[in-house]
């Protein structure tokens, strides 16, 4: 009797693996640079939680880099879900890269501006502050993304020649990489972008988001691309992140959940 009860429980252990073998997905995510680094760190809690596995991809949510996310789709590649710029998110369905219906927002992200780690950091908390910051500074970063195509349409034009030729487009890089370098003297990017290389061990020192008039708060969104081969497990990975006990982490990267900054708003 032990052993046939030994031997029943063995195969029920071994069909119960089996299963979750088969249920396992992985799931192509590509992340613009606001959420990549989040979701690295979201990555494991996840794959632990569900037995899922995601495989993590970058890409600016825009720009005529081969690497943004919207070139990559036209050229043929596929992904289960896409994290871009709600604006970007809200083209690619319209042509037909996306699924119609699956946008949800994630964050709300500042841009923000660094210095290499050690440096004075420049008071920037008034549009006069600002304005001499930029008029003063020897060379500036700007990205290929959201925060870089804003300063570079309605911000730095503002001031003629005189910071258009200092400012250099960063493309297919971190502009936080150039700054930790030396190479430039300050730079900007979404302050999500720039958390991850701050701290004891970073190069780089967040100064803070840059004030109004010239701040602007982008919306970043997931997404199911068309052809998801793991469409259910897409979806409990936009549950997950979405998910109130992932609202630390957030913060903690310099992002507003979206449902908190809409409910905020009214």
């Amino acid at each position: 009797m032990l052993k046939l009860f030994s031997k029943i429980t063995s195969v029920v252990l071994l069909n119960l693996v089996l299963t979750l073998g088969v249920h396992a997905a992985t799931i192509d995510v590509i992340s613009s640079g606001a959420f990549y680094a989040t979701m690295e760190e979201l990555k494991p809690a996840f794959e632990e939680k569900t037995g899922h596995k995601i495989n993590l991809q970058s890409g600016s949510s825009m720009g005529a880099s081969t690497t943004s996310i919207p070139n990559r789709l036209r050229r043929g590649e596929t992904f289960d879900l896409i994290i871009l710029a709600s604006n970007q998110l809200d083209k690619m369905i319209d042509d037909g890269f996306a699924v119609k219906g699956s946008r949800v927002d994630l964050v709300h992200s500042s841009i923000g501006m660094m210095v290499r780690k050690g440096q004075p950091k420049p008071d920037i908390s008034t549009k006069a502050a600002f304005d001499k910051v930029l008029m003063d500074a020897k060379s500036i970063g700007y990205s290929a993304s959201a925060s870089g195509t804003h300063l570079a349409e309605k911000v730095f034009p503002n001031f003629g020649e005189s910071v258009m030729n200092k400012a250099k487009l960063i493309v297919g890089d971190r502009v936080a990489t150039w700054i930790g370098r030396g190479d430039l003297e300050i730079g900007f990017q979404q302050v999500s972008e720039i958390v991850p290389f701050t701290g004891e061990k970073g190069s780089v020192d967040l100064v803070g988001p840059i004030p109004a008039p010239y701040q602007k708060v982008t919306i970043f969104s997931i997404g199911v691309a068309k052809g998801s081969k793991e469409p259910v497990a897409a979806q409990e990975l936009v549950k997950f992140l979405t998910s109130k006990e992932n609202y630390p982490r957030l913060t903690e990267q310099g992002l507003i959940p979206a449902a908190v900054a809409t409910e905020k708003a009214k």
